[in-house]
């Protein structure tokens, strides 16, 4: 069975243990070493999909993070993005939405952020904002809000049947394990950044969040757009989680070296007279 298949949400959140390790048979401390194993082969194959799409190949694939506060959206787009070429990838990190965007449907500006082709493209919390914080704090309706839910399956199918192949990843983690990593902030100057005082007013709505989570995880989980429910109080098993998924995408695509639209022979021997 593949990691994208035993990682699909089966079971509520509140029963999904974040310290597990599904689908990986060594211990905690041989999740760096597992990682390390599958970069090659993950630049390797971007770099085929790149070069697929520089030949016309309509192709790419999309990476969705999301997750409560500390867990690790960051250190994926490091550790696994970070393994491949960065001319292949484009990485979007969603802001509260400016004037111009509320102005549109929500979708507008995640469409103009979906990877070109030849491109993976990583979001760094996405469209499910706008059915996971709006609906914490009641920014819309509740029939807007169930609008959205099949507004988003009818997007993440477009883009799929377009040539994309879509990953969606939530970051599973528990408010023990947020609290050790916001306190861990607070103790390393170099951290101090990535500390807001604001995450506890959002720790303070937990549950909601979660019930928000949950119910965007049954919504729109399809089977061309499957969740992935990563547990993440690991961090080197939540890296080689994703990673894993994201090679899984890449092998699914049977890419090799794109055939050249010109006479290799012919240009050798052109370029040998120079």
């Amino acid at each position: 069975m593949s990691l994208s298949e035993q990682l699909r949400p089966s079971a509520p959140l509140a029963e999904v243990d974040p310290l597990s390790m599904p689908g990986f048979d060594g211990d905690m401390a041989e999740t760096k070493a597992a990682l390390k194993e599958i970069r090659g082969e993950l630049a390797e194959l971007q770099e085929k999909l790149y070069a697929h799409g520089l030949s016309g190949d309509n192709r790419s694939i999309l990476l969705v993070l999301q997750g409560m506060d500390t867990s690790g959206k960051g250190g994926v787009i490091e550790k696994v993005a970070g393994a491949v070429n960065p001319q292949g990838v484009t990485i979007t990190s969603f802001k509260k939405p400016t004037e111009e965007e509320l102005a549109h449907d929500f979708l507008w500006r995640i469409n103009k952020a979906l990877p070109p082709a030849g491109k993976i493209g990583v979001f760094d919390r996405s469209h499910y904002e706008d059915v996971l914080i709006v609906r914490v704090h009641k920014l819309a309706s509740v029939g807007e809000i169930e609008r959205r839910y099949e507004a988003i399956n009818e997007f993440e199918s477009a883009y799929v049947e377009s040539g994309g192949t879509l990953i969606k990843c939530f970051l599973h983690v528990d408010q023990d394990t947020q609290k050790e990593r916001l306190a861990a902030r607070l103790e390393d100057p170099e951290k101090f950044y990535k500390y807001r005082p604001g995450d506890l007013d959002e720790r303070a709505l937990w549950d909601a969040y979660t019930e928000a989570y949950q119910v965007a995880l049954e919504r729109c989980s399809t089977d061309i757009a499957p969740w992935h429910v990563v547990p993440s109080g690991h961090k080197p098993y939540r890296n080689w989680a994703v990673g894993t998924l994201l090679l899984e995408a890449l092998r699914d695509l049977k890419l090799d070296w794109p055939t050249p639209s010109f006479d290799v022979e012919a240009e050798r021997k052109r370029v040998a007279a120079l």
